[in-house]
């Protein structure tokens, strides 16, 4: 037996494979990754030695071995540069190689090293060791082949390699973009006229480069030297991918909430036209000069709604180009300033359309320029951005729920080259668990996103650009607020789904903008509300047809704006320091003014909760409608605040909440409505609110949360009763279930309850029983209606419930089951409870 053990191992020490016995390893519940993408610098390979290059390319894989086995294909992206190698390549396999061996920004006007000590790595960069290894293009095509060998072998699946290009002056020096070609620079993200411009053009130059051997001619489009010098780069190296980042591609400022068309001041609607010719003639020229290789990007770290009213951005022409394209991700900003609103936002909003059903998360695990690791210090080792996007889902046309097939970490290694195996090894299992919760229907709320409309707006006159850049604001801070939004399908996508499966979306609430006067979307919403759905409506009804302001009971009067008074019916979340009843509503950012009041005042079922006053002027702001025909449908609607300003900076400024009122929560307080309550008990208006999300998965509510602040208590409950969150103890009061959460949290729910006050229990148990996947023991319980969400397929014969008794199970009779009212979902019920339940299927 020891030497057969001794041979095993030598023959995978060896690199050889061999049959392993059948065993159960499924992956993911069948929810496998198409592609795990490990990013990665130059900075592992801290010797240009042919056997130590091997090493590093061995631990790599080796480290994320548990996550690659879930997954078709395995991909590295290659931070060689700063995408210069590109642009300088000349041919010449010993040309040497700039690359990305600092720490900082090396393109600042001080010398890499040199500088008064008290230079951020913003104004000078360091190197990152002493002595780094010199490379040429020929030892990067050894590493590129390296990392395909070692991947492979230690794998077994297929290893793609992708290069990178950024537009800014981080990561490595750059002759290229700062001093012979800075007419090619635009963007003003880091200093003015920092970023390459993708619809730049080159001046003349007399020096040979691949794919010019006799130069560059004056007047060369960027789009087409970059095309053509990747061609030669990507195929001579062997690449397999460019990935295009921090927006270049996708108008000119990536990080900004200003733009070529919006100044913070103005929208200059004239200047569409040419921006979407110069946009969509970059991807033509590029695509005419490298045909072939497949294109991923990192877009910018806004949304699609506020890139195209701000910049130009015609995310619908460019998804539609047949670019062989990946659409971008999720951005990094929550992890740069918590931003979640904002990330949530762009991610739903660039996948409610797809050039094709492929759409990647990426996660920030290290950063190898800034001397930070996000997982380590930004996030404190807490999962909230992985829980929180990895609950998003989007719904096709056809009404599936499609999930990232792609999934990239940004990057494995450190600015000190250092891949610490602590970080796969604590990253790797909430990335399975929350594939493994990874929503499988539509969550409570569905947000139906304007991608169609948008982009018709835009270029039909250019009028509505302050309502489209409005939109994707507001829900930014309602969800940064609590908003518990994370499923998204277009309109055109609504309008089919709803077509073919009339009660898809039976148990969630829509959330939409006011659709055009006389549209296909206009007369799918009304039905949708008159045959039982239920919505919330959002934004300015300037536009909007006799027929959905009948269904809203809504006209439109004088627009106005300023200061006003803020009154409400509404119950706001509980504060030690209340919230100020004075808020600002400024028309250029909140998609013009206030105009919108109840039509018939005496119409019954009408309910206005929110008015906002100026003077002898009043606006309804919020109501709910319902009428007794409409089959149990329902409908609300928030005119909106942005609550929000420009004053300089990368984004737009939140109005201080302790002297304004904060418009959007009104967005997650009319869900009280809807029977979906969210409390927050706080301290006061600054204390920042949690990001809530709440998806389903195999019949089971799945609550995941950041919270800013963890002094914050949480309340919730639903149209079904208090959720109970497996393995917590609550405090019921007033029919809430109450929590004190962690920073980052991640808990199912497969229990609500109805019953007067006091302390219910939710844990997990073994049930001792054959063929039993899961039991659990609520307590606490006092004459309470239980409703039961067990996993999908299971049956009232398949589903035990027992009363006030223990192991073993067998002779003792069951509580009294019965299947629930189907408006609630597939459930079940357990009336007059009272003790312990323990139920198990």
């Amino acid at each position: 037996m020891r030497t057969q053990l001794v041979i095993i191992l030598c023959i995978g020490l060896l690199g050889f494979t061999y049959d392993t016995p059948n065993l159960d390893n499924s992956t993911l519940k069948g929810k496998p990754f198409n592609t795990i993408t490990l990013e990665l610098s130059l900075k592992p390979f801290k010797k240009n030695d042919k056997a130590y290059i091997g090493q590093v390319a061995t631990e790599l894989f080796t480290q994320w071995s548990s996550l690659l086995r879930h997954t078709d294909t395995v991909a590295v992206m290659l931070w060689t540069s700063d995408g210069s190698e590109i642009l300088d390549y000349t041919g010449k396999l010993d040309q040497p190689l700039e690359w990305a061996k600092y720490m900082g920004n090396p393109n600042t006007e001080h010398e890499v090293g040199s500088g008064p000590a008290d230079l951020s790595l913003h104004q000078r960069a360091l190197l990152y060791m002493d002595n780094p290894p010199a490379f040429t293009y020929g030892d990067l095509k050894y590493i590129i082949q390296s990392l395909k060998d070692a991947g492979k072998r230690i794998t077994g699946k297929p290893i793609r390699v992708g290069a990178t290009f950024d537009p800014g002056p981080e990561f490595a020096h750059s002759e290229f973009k700062y001093k012979k070609h800075p007419e090619i620079l635009g963007g003003n993200a880091m200093g003015h006229k920092t970023m390459v411009s993708c619809y730049s053009t080159l001046n003349a130059d007399k020096q040979a480069y691949a794919g010019f051997s006799k130069g560059i001619p004056a007047n060369t489009p960027f789009g087409t030297f970059l095309g053509r010098q990747s061609q030669h780069f990507l195929t001579d190296l062997g690449y397999d991918y460019l990935w295009l980042s921090n927006g270049f591609g996708f108008g000119v400022e990536g990080w900004s909430s200003t733009g070529a068309i919006f100044d913070g001041k103005a929208f200059a609607a004239e200047k569409l036209a040419n921006t979407r010719a110069l946009i969509a003639g970059f991807w033509n020229l590029f695509r005419n000069e490298c045909p072939a290789f497949q294109i991923q990007t990192r877009g910018t770290n806004l949304s699609t709604g506020a890139d195209l009213a701000r910049d130009g951005v015609d995310l619908k022409q460019i998804y539609s180009g047949h670019y062989n394209m990946l659409p971008p991700p999720n951005s990094p900003w929550a992890a740069l300033d918590g931003d979640f609103g904002l990330e949530m936002v762009g991610y739903m909003s660039r996948m409610a359309e797809l050039p094709d059903e492929r759409y990647l998360f990426r996660y920030y695990t290290h950063d190898p320029w800034w001397v930070n690791s996000p997982w380590l210090d930004r996030y404190g080792q807490e999962p909230h951005d992985i829980y929180l996007p990895m609950a998003v889902a989007r719904i096709n046309a056809k009404g599936e729920i499609k999930l990232p097939t792609h999934l990239n970490f940004l990057t494995a290694d450190n600015t000190y080259g250092e891949m610490p195996a602590q970080v796969p090894d604590e990253v790797t299992p909430h990335i399975l668990k929350a594939r493994y919760d990874s929503p499988t229907a539509p969550g409570p709320l569905v947000w139906v996103y304007p991608f169609e409309e948008y982009h018709t707006w835009a270029y039909k006159d250019g009028k509505r650009l302050p309502e489209i850049y409005y939109g994707d604001w507001l829900i930014r801070q309602a969800i940064n607020n609590g908003f518990p939004l994370n499923t998204v399908l277009s309109t055109n996508s609504f309008q089919n789904v709803v077509a073919a499966k009339p009660t898809y979306f039976k148990e969630s609430v829509l959330v939409s903008i006011v659709p055009e006067a006389n549209s296909p979307l206009e007369k799918s919403l009304i039905d949708f509300v008159q045959n039982g759905g239920k919505l919330l409506v959002y934004g300015p009804a300037d536009h909007a047809g006799t027929a959905f302001m009948n269904l809203l009971n809504l006209q439109n009067t004088s627009a106005l704006e300023g200061d006003f008074q803020v009154s409400s019916t509404i119950t706001f979340d509980k504060l030690s320091q209340p919230f100020p009843d004075k808020i600002t509503h400024r028309a250029l950012f909140s998609g013009g003014g206030i105009a919108t009041q109840v039509k018939n005042k005496a119409d019954a079922g009408t309910k206005v909760l929110a008015k906002m006053t100026q003077g002898s002027n009043s606006r309804d702001v919020v109501w709910v409608r319902e009428k007794s025909d409409w089959k149990g449908g329902k409908v609300a609607y928030v005119r909106g605040t942005n609550s929000s300003k420009f004053t300089g900076g990368k984004l737009l400024t939140p109005d201080d909440p302790e002297q304004l009122f904060t418009g959007p929560l009104l967005m997650r307080y009319v869900l009280n409505e809807f029977g979906l309550d969210y409390r927050i008990d706080k301290k006061n208006p600054s204390v920042k609110s949690p990001v809530l999300a709440i998806s389903r998965s195999s019949n089971g509510f799945f609550f995941s949360g950041y919270c800013p602040n963890t002094t914050v208590t949480h309340r919730f409950k639903m149209p079904q009763g208090a959720p109970l969150l497996t393995g917590y103890e609550t405090e019921l009061t007033n029919g809430y279930s109450v929590y004190n959460l962690p920073k980052a949290w991640h808990k199912e729910s497969r229990f609500f309850v109805e019953q007067p006050d006091g302390i219910v229990s939710c844990q997990e148990m073994t049930s001792g029983v054959q063929h039993m996947k899961r039991c659990v023991r609520l307590s606490g319980l006092k004459n309470a209606t239980v409703r039961i969400y067990p996993d999908e397929g299971v049956s009232a014969q398949g589903l035990h419930v027992y009363a006030n008794t223990g192991y073993p199970w067998g002779k003792k009779p069951q509580a009294p089951l019965k299947p629930g009212d189907m408006k609630y979902g597939n459930h079940y019920v357990v009336e007059n409870a009272t003790g312990d339940l323990v139920v198990f299927w």
